[in-house]
């Protein structure tokens, strides 16, 4: 039997899920004024849209998306922490358009994304 490969934006959409977990994913919800359902919609649109964005931003050594994930450490938020909160603004603008949301919580949504994302990609950097 030949092994299914998996989406990996898909995968990256899970782990963000997980790593936000239920209670955020939760307080999303009501801060969007849907359920939690909607909020992971919510939460894996603007996990694509912060994917593209990022994937397009060109670094000095072209280094893979995970590989940047920590340069600058991750206490100080790394290189991608710089360019994803720089596309916070645009990313929210885009999923406010393509959910037909309010863009004010949006926004407050793709700020508390960005963590969660940061740090699934920082544990995927650091092979866990």
């Amino acid at each position: 039997m030949q092994d299914v490969e998996e989406n990996p934006l898909t995968s990256l959409q899970d782990d963000v899920l997980d790593e936000l977990g239920d209670d955020l994913i939760a307080d999303i919800a009501g801060l969007l004024g849907t359920d939690e359902s909607g909020a992971r919609q919510l939460i894996c649109t603007t996990v694509s849209a912060l994917s593209d964005e990022a994937e397009t931003v060109a670094t000095p050594h072209d280094a893979p998306l995970t590989g940047v994930a920590t340069v600058g450490g991750f206490a100080t938020g790394g290189l991608m922490a710089g360019l994803l909160a720089e596309e916070a603004e645009p990313v929210a603008g885009a999923v406010s358009r393509k959910t037909g949301l309010p863009a004010g919580p949006v926004s407050r949504t793709v700020e508390l994304v960005i963590p969660g994302m940061l740090a699934v990609l920082t544990k995927r950097a650091a092979g866990k």
